[in-house]
């Protein structure tokens, strides 16, 4: 029992950011519902190794990146793209108290999976909507990437060796703080 035992989270959010938040959300006692892709989930799910080891301690091809992002967390594999699978999400949207979306701003209106679509469904809906670069402005329909958010915002700057010795000049930082700080921050607004 957490503090949001009671609370259903649907999680339409994929690779680190999103799943980040709802894993907070879910590690407070939410029950957190993640959509995946049919056939092989979420792109997170392969992304080894290292990877989970089963019984006799072999390699299994379940990802320590995805496991580390996903406990707590009911899959159920949708296609969005269909109007079978958009039903299936607008059911779900009725009976959630928040829905988590990392797409492209305004990717999900062409299904009718957007703020303004579920919200007439469900009035009550905490809608959480993850991007790069904002709903709108110059550059709301790029994707945003940890590592670009870690370059504009000056962080490779002040990470890797001198910019006069070999190997030199900005790199990344060696984990994707960017993705993890939104994904908490993110946590922190749908509680809000």
């Amino acid at each position: 029992m957490g503090a949001l035992t009671g609370f259903r989270v649907l999680d339409l959010s994929r690779i680190l950011a999103g799943p980040w938040c709802s894993q907070i959300l879910a590690d407070l006692g939410a029950e957190v519902i993640k959509i995946e892709k049919p056939d092989h989930g979420d792109d997170t799910r392969i992304w080894g190794p290292p990877w989970l080891k089963n019984n006799q301690q072999e390699d299994t091809h379940e990802s320590a990146y995805y496991l580390s992002a996903n406990r707590g967390k009911y899959s159920v594999a949708v296609d969005l793209s269909t109007p079978e699978g958009q039903s299936i999400i607008k059911k779900l949207a009725e009976q959630s108290d928040v829905v988590i979306e990392n797409y492209k701003a305004g990717s999900l209106k062409r299904y009718g999976l957007d703020y303004e679509s579920l919200s007439q469904i469900n009035p009550r809906l905490v809608y959480c909507s993850i991007t790069g670069f904002g709903q709108n402005g110059p550059r709301a329909q790029e994707p945003g990437y940890d590592f670009i958010v870690q370059g504009m915002g000056g962080m490779m700057s002040v990470t890797g060796e001198r910019d006069d010795l070999p190997g030199g000049g900005p790199q990344k930082a060696g984990l994707a703080f960017a993705d993890l700080t939104t994904g908490l921050y993110a946590a922190i607004a749908i509680q809000a």
